[in-house]
């Protein structure tokens, strides 16, 4: 089955040497910053979705928050809270 991800990936025939250097110009230390993830949806594809983060060894399934309804019918919600390094420049 063709990945659904091709689309993001723009030219597939773009040298790597041809883009920017990213990792220039960092500070020695990150800052941390709070960084806060919602999925809302029916609950079976909110925890796919969080099944597949943690597949991806993105987040622990249990630190997601359980799942909350919304206001709408058959809709929850999860967040996840994550500190981050983010760098300034």
């Amino acid at each position: 089955m063709p990945s659904n991800y091709r689309s993001f990936l723009g030219n597939p025939n773009i040298q790597v040497s041809t883009l920017p250097n990213f990792q220039t110009n960092y500070p020695a230390k990150p800052e941390r910053e709070t960084i806060k993830h919602t999925l809302i949806g029916s609950s079976q594809a909110v925890m796919a979705t969080i099944r597949i983060l943690h597949q991806l060894g993105y987040a622990d399934i249990g630190d997601w928050s359980p799942l909350l309804p919304t206001n709408n019918p058959g809709e929850v919600m999860s967040i996840l809270i994550r500190s981050i390094n983010v760098y300034l420049s």
